[in-house]
């Protein structure tokens, strides 16, 4: 067989960046790269994985019913209008493949999750990444000016990854009425949970039916090894969404453990109470040493170091423990693990004695 003569990828599929993992992120003794729960899942959820495990011969409910159900009534919304699947991410490959296409536009704030511009160009639409402001939040005003004819969908993500930073209401609000009715507005709200004023963009769907709002049991849940995840939305957008969607997208061990941690609240409580004391505990360390962080509404801190974010990686795994580093913009650092925020600080304190310049911003 000739070697050239081999199928192809589409064009934009070979072309679009890809997902990047964390360095030496397997070799650690602290994973704080990749915003996972630093707590176990609870007995309840255990339980849950195992009684559900038992029956994996067979199919699971094929919308995943009974997590729709117990979703649905806890949000006061109707079941139709809830659709859960294999995480958010899965969810929002989904939306955009229903929704955006060849020629079509997907505006999002940038940076942001590193996985939007992958999702748009699988959907084979055109990312338009907007940057953020200079506080590292969401510049609605650019991203209204950056919608166009050709412009689908819109992506927010609040608290937003990575900078952690989070859009109010009001502006919101203000954003929607704004946004055409045509675009679909997709509220990536993946850590809600942890944020101190939490948006919850589900109490604004009456009035804006062009939005659906995303959410995951990955992160405060403790479930990302398992991926499960919700959209809210309207019953029309729900319906096309699961149209698009292949069978049996959430499988029975993630549903039985999704449903078992959503029925335990001082698992949740514990988990958001420990990530609130690390963000501040690393915040201020940082601030002692002069390194200005956002405030953070995510379970993580973003250390803004557009000239020293390879070297902070490199010190904080020769300290053993991962960081997300985005070179040229900064390091991302999950909380929650006391030992491996003091690694960071010990690192920080390493490239300050090395090299000072890198740490300013």
């Amino acid at each position: 067989m000739n070697a050239g003569n081999r199928p192809k990828p589409r064009q934009a599929i070979a072309a679009m960046p890809q997902y990047s993992s964390a360095a030496g992120a397997s070799q650690v003794t602290w994973r704080a790269s990749s915003n996972e729960s630093v707590v176990a899942p609870s007995p309840g959820v255990l339980d849950a994985i195992a009684r559900a495990g038992a029956t994996a011969h067979l199919y699971p409910s094929l919308l995943g019913d009974g997590l729709v159900a117990d979703i649905a009534a806890r949000l006061h919304v109707t079941r139709r209008q809830v659709v859960v699947g294999a995480g958010s991410l899965a969810l929002l490959q989904q939306a955009l493949s229903t929704y955006t296409g060849h020629g079509t536009e997907v505006v999002f704030g940038w940076r942001s999750y590193e996985a939007y511009p992958i999702l748009a160009g699988v959907a084979g639409a055109i990312a338009v990444p907007v940057p953020l402001d200079t506080d590292g939040a969401h510049d609605l005003d650019a991203m209204l000016a950056a919608v166009t004819p050709s412009t689908r969908a819109v992506i927010v993500c609040s608290p937003n990854n990575p900078t952690g930073t989070e859009v109010g209401r009001d502006s919101l609000e203000a954003f929607l009425d704004l946004v055409p009715s045509t675009v679909l507005v997709l509220m990536d709200e993946a850590y809600q949970e942890f944020s101190a004023r939490p948006l919850d963009g589900v109490a604004l769907l009456d009035a804006y039916p062009n939005l659906a709002v995303f959410r995951t049991f990955s992160k405060a849940y403790g479930l990302a090894g398992l991926r499960a995840g919700y959209m809210v939305t309207s019953e029309q957008i729900a319906d096309s969404v699961r149209a698009a969607s292949p069978p049996f997208g959430l499988n029975a061990v993630a549903e039985a453990a999704a449903r078992a941690a959503w029925m335990d609240p001082s698992y949740i409580a514990r988990v958001v109470q420990l990530v609130a004391e690390g963000r501040d505990r690393l915040r201020a360390g940082l601030a002692e040493r002069g390194v200005h962080t956002p405030a953070s509404g995510g379970n993580f801190v973003w250390i803004p170091l557009p000239d020293g974010a390879r070297e902070l990686g490199t010190g904080c795994l020769a300290r053993g423990v991962s960081v997300r580093v985005f070179d040229g913009e900064g390091v991302r650092v999950t909380v929650g693990e006391r030992a491996a925020e003091d690694a960071v600080l010990a690192a920080v304190d390493d490239l300050a004695a090395t090299a000072p310049a890198r740490l300013r911003m």
